[in-house]
């Protein structure tokens, strides 16, 4: 199936822990389009104090790359390409949620965000619920990987009710963060948390997991849950459209 689009992905060169070099990128964009995805929107680290990208910086790189994949000659075969961020949640990036700093998802209707590991930041779902007020949906990266959530799914309650939505990093269903993240994943999976489906990739050699996750999630929850998390969830974030 093809069609996929990847709301999550660190293929921009050389701006965080993701592609290093525009090959890279061309390898990892191509296996992505190989894997199914049609649309690949990259989201690279804003993450003062260890990525510090801004919004001008990103949109720098995004065009760089964009230009030598294009004079590559090989950008045909590519997914569609957009540029949105991977924003850490803490006091600087939320400033910029608010002010416009930031860097949301095509057209502005919502953005990434990712938590510490080990906990949530301090008073995030009133932070969410402001954010949403302002109509800007937060999409929670990877939420199986959060420390809180393993031994309690709820914990991400008051977070989906204050206005954020779930996007599932597709290889926790593989192992590759560890048998816990897994775990995590296939519960949320099974009481229907999640909304949409990445695969969260950082260079070609983890789409292999990114496959077998997209095998295990069409297994796991069946084609029309697994389709809507690949294609219609994605593309109802993008467009505002969310209905939950």
């Amino acid at each position: 199936m093809r069609g996929f689009i990847d709301l999550h992905c660190h293929w921009v060169a050389g701006i965080d822990d993701g592609a290093r070099t525009v090959e890279e990128s061309f390898a990892l964009l191509t296996a992505l389009r190989g894997a199914g995805f049609d649309t690949v929107v990259a989201t690279p680290h804003m993450r003062p104090g260890m990525f510090d990208n801004t919004r001008q910086s990103l949109r720098a790189a995004y065009d760089a790359t964009c230009d030598a994949l294009r004079r590559a000659g090989d950008a045909r075969g590519l997914p569609a390409l957009d540029l949105s961020s991977e924003h850490f949640f803490d006091d600087v990036v939320f400033q910029r949620l608010l002010d416009g700093s930031a860097l949301p998802y095509p057209g502005g209707r919502a953005a990434l965000v990712e938590f510490p590991t080990r906990s949530f930041p301090v008073r995030v779902a009133e932070r969410i619920f402001d954010l949403s007020r302002r109509k800007l949906r937060p999409v929670i990266a990877h939420p199986e990987r959060y420390e809180p959530v393993f031994d309690d799914c709820s914990s991400l309650d008051p977070l989906l009710d204050a206005g954020a939505v779930l996007l599932l990093d597709v290889a926790a269903l593989t192992g590759k963060y560890g048998r816990t993240p897994r775990r995590a994943a296939e519960q949320l999976l099974e009481e229907g948390y999640y909304y949409a489906a990445c695969s969260d990739a950082h260079a070609a050699r983890d789409v292999a997991d990114v496959r077998g996750g997209i095998d295990a999630l069409f297994a796991r929850v069946g084609e029309e849950e697994a389709t809507f998390m690949l294609i219609d969830g994605p593309r109802a974030i993008l467009e505002g459209t969310v209905d939950v």
